[in-house]
Formats: C-alpha cells, sequence, structure tokens
C-alpha cells in the first residue's frame, strides 16, 4: 500500500483537522456508488479508508512517523532492544541479514560469542559459513517468529451480487488483479480466503488473501437484516380508487393490491421477498407514497377546491 500521507494528499505535519477533511473529500469523490461505471473505484475508495485508519488515528499515526508501523498498520522490525546487537543489511522478505566476523579462538567474536548468540536464540542459530572478508555469517532459524503474510483488501459488491453470487475481479495492493467468486448469501463485513494468494518471504509458505465485503447501498431497497423496505410512489388515484400496482423484488417484480382509499405511509408484507437467513427468507416490506404530477393542474386544483368545500375533514385532530 501506498503512503498513507500520499494517499490522502496532505503533508507529514498536516493536523487532524486538515487530515479529516482531506479523507471525507476523497471519500465523498471516490465512493463506489458515486463511480457505478468506474471498476477501480471501490479498490480507491478502500486504499483512502485504509490511510485514515493509520492518520486518523493519534496513536497509529505516530506509530508509523516513528517507524514502528507500515501502511498497513502492521508491526515492522525494529531490531535488538536498545538499539545494540549486530547490524544487517535487508533481505529477501524485508528482513535483515545479519553477519557476525569471529576472531581467532576464544577471541571475541569466536566460539564463546557463538555460545553467547545460541543462548540469546534459545540454540535457534545455524552454524556459521564463511562470509566476505574472512569473517563469518550466521543464519538464524525463523521458525519461531511469527510473520504476518496475510494480506487483507476490501471489496464492494451490489445487493444482487450479494445475494445471488457472482465474479469480480479485485486488485491487490502489490498490482496484482485477480478474478474473485462471490458465493451466493455472503453478508456485510464476511471474508473470503484465497490460500497462498498473500504476501511471500523466502523460507515460509505464502499467505493468504483475505477479502472482506462490503455490501454497497441500493438505489432503493434498504436492508434491515434479513428483511427488506422498499418505499412504492403510487398516483393520488390509484390510492382512491385502489388498483393493482407492480412491486420490484430481487427477483422478478410482482403485483400488488392496493386497497381503496389507501393512505401514504400504509405498509404492506410481502412474505418471502427478503434475503435468504438460515431456515428460510426475510420478507420485503412495501410503504405507499402517494405522489402528485408534475406541475401545476388546474383541472385538479379546481377537484380539490370542491372536495375541501363539500368534504372537509383533518387527519392531523390527534397530533396536537
Amino acid at each position: 500500500m501506498r503512503d498513507p500521507y500520499e494517499v490522502l494528499g496532505v503533508p507529514r505535519s498536516a493536523s487532524a483537522a486538515a487530515i479529516k477533511s482531506a479523507y471525507r473529500k476523497l471519500a465523498k469523490k471516490h465512493h463506489p456508488d458515486s463511480n457505478k461505471g468506474d471498476p477501480k473505484a471501490a479498490e480507491r475508495f478502500a486504499e483512502i479508508n485504509s490511510a485514515n485508519e493509520i492518520l486518523g488515528d493519534e496513536d497509529k499515526r505516530k506509530q508509523f512517523d516513528r517507524g514502528e508501523i507500515d501502511a498497513e498498520g502492521k508491526p515492522r522490525f525494529q531490531g535488538f532492544p536498545g538499539g545494540g546487537g549486530p547490524r544487517g543489511r535487508a533481505g529477501p522478505g524485508g528482513f535483515e541479514s545479519y553477519t557476525f566476523r569471529s576472531g581467532g579462538a576464544g577471541g571475541p567474536g569466536g566460539g564463546a560469542f557463538e555460545d553467547i548468540l545460541n543462548s540469546m536464540f534459545g540454540g535457534g542459530m545455524r552454524g556459521a559459513r564463511p562470509g566476505a572478508g574472512g569473517g563469518a555469517q550466521f543464519e538464524f532459524d525463523t521458525g519461531g517468529i511469527g510473520l504476518d503474510l496475510d494480506v487483507n483488501v476490501a471489496m464492494s459488491v451490489s445487493l444482487e451480487e450479494a445475494v445471488k453470487g457472482g465474479e469480480k475481479r479485485v486488485r491487490l495492493p502489490t498490482g496484482k488483479e485477480l478474478n474473485v467468486k462471490i458465493p451466493a448469501g455472503v453478508t456485510e463485513g464476511q471474508q473470503i480466503r484465497l490460500r497462498g494468494q498473500g504476501e511471500s518471504a523466502q523460507g515460509h509458505p505464502p499467505g493468504d488473501l483475505l477479502i472482506t465485503i462490503n455490501i454497497a447501498p441500493h438505489p432503493f431497497f434498504k436492508v434491515e437484516g434479513a428483511d427488506l423496505r422498499i418505499d412504492l410512489p403510487v398516483t393520488l388515484y390509484e390510492a382512491v380508487l385502489g388498483g393493482k400496482v407492480r412491486v420490484p423484488t430481487l427477483g422478478n417484480a410482482v403485483e400488488l393490491s392496493v386497497p381503496k382509499n389507501t393512505s401514504s405511509g400504509r405498509t404492506f408484507r410481502l412474505k418471502g421477498k427478503g434475503l435468504p437467513k438460515a431456515g428460510g427468507t426475510g420478507d420485503l416490506f412495501v410503504i405507499i407514497r402517494i405522489m402528485l404530477p408534475d406541475g401545476n393542474d388546474a383541472e385538479l386544483e379546481a377537484l380539490m377546491e370542491k372536495w375541501r368545500d363539500q368534504h372537509p375533514y383533518n387527519p392531523r385532530g390527534g397530533v396536537g
């Protein structure tokens, strides 16, 4: 992942308020719902969120600035306690290779020094082999050191994809792209694990790729657990006279019989038209919203004036 300061476009001296402001602007600009035609919007949005998790947290920001954690929030190797011990150079996988020069037997860096090292590392130091300049290079067995080689990314899917499953392409922080199969019935926050698709380090099996599912807001369905809600617009005459209206579902549209004199806000329940759940399926709740025609309609206004004069009523009598 890139430097979080670079991702949010702020200097290292930026205040907490400036970081918060930059994050909000970028999150709004790159939100997947605002960029539905851009397949990489979800990737940019996830990168922005990851950067904010580091810089938006005062403690994590200080740790990152001190070099204690990387851009993904993972701890970095800090060397030996007290700043002492051997120095080395970067080796495969981001770790360091430490070289010790040995003198004569029993002298500094000799057999006694090897014994000290073995006691420090619990016997985990392998034998020495000749190094450059006549020194000896010791290899350490890192089998007891846990390496986190897993890679975490976020993936935004539509409500339909979450219910029916599908396939999407995901881009890793390394730039690698993979096609990922989305199982039917995934839920918000669920993780998909791809074995062996994480980072690699010499002498260790590759890590896994962990994909966290985010379900994007739907244009007209609102998710409430396994249930769905939808505001259904109806005409004034459909509400007064009644009739059949089409209601969209996650499957095929269905017809709903609206009774005569149906008020706006009345809710109808369609059983089994919600989301899958353990032991069954949730329901779809349809809320009626009466919509008047656009613009001024002199005939409708005249009709309402006549109705007002001949049939007055007060629906707000119990409101106070």
